[in-house]
């Protein structure tokens, strides 16, 4: 008799997994809707405004997601630093600024993915390269996104939008990393203190 592998390691793998299928899905499934939410937000002035809420949620999300202790001044210098690539990312990315929300949208992905599989790692489960392996499935997820919207009408095949996910996949990436590498680099410090 064998014995069955649970499928999750723990319950905050099997709740970031969720989190993550839920943005996915949030995302796919507005893919219809999204020119007339833009439309509107644009008509009322409230398109620049809410991109900007949206980067400072997607690199709050991404700092947290690194923490495993409050926030310190260095985590507080990381969150600037990737709230500054991401407006530069944002100011020079070309296309409207609703293609820019590629950036946030696929920076939260990739991180809940990332997280997922990190977890899942540290819990003794063969997981090669998490932030490889999430940049892969994030891309691949974005390009889905790409292939779905050439099947609704007014929507359009964007290889540039596939090139946006990829780079919202890095950033987001790279900030959890980083953020994570400064928490170990901290609790090795305050052990060997003690």
């Amino acid at each position: 008799m064998t014995s069955s592998t649970p499928l999750f390691t723990s319950r905050r793998e099997r709740r970031l997994w969720f989190w993550a299928l839920a943005v996915v899905v949030a995302i796919y499934s507005t893919l219809g809707l999204a020119g007339s939410l833009a439309e509107m937000l644009r008509e009322r002035n409230l398109l620049p405004p809410a991109l900007l809420v949206l980067m400072f949620v997607t690199v709050a999300a991404i700092v947290g997601s690194g923490l495993k202790r409050r926030p310190g001044r260095r985590e507080i210098w990381v969150a600037l630093g990737v709230a500054a690539v991401y407006g530069m990312a944002v100011l020079r990315m070309g296309g409207s600024i609703e293609e820019r929300t590629h950036l946030f949208e696929y920076g939260i992905v990739a991180v809940l993915i990332y997280q997922a599989l990190s977890e899942r790692a540290q819990n003794d489960r063969r997981v090669p390269v998490p932030a490889v392996l999430a940049l892969v499935a994030t891309v691949a997820l974005g390009w889905i996104d790409e292939g779905l919207q050439a099947l609704i009408p007014n929507r359009v095949y964007d290889n540039f939008d596939v090139v946006r996910n990829t780079v919202a996949a890095l950033i987001g990436i790279s900030g959890s990393v980083v953020v994570g590498w400064l928490n170990a680099a901290l609790d090795r410090r305050r052990a060997g203190k003690m």
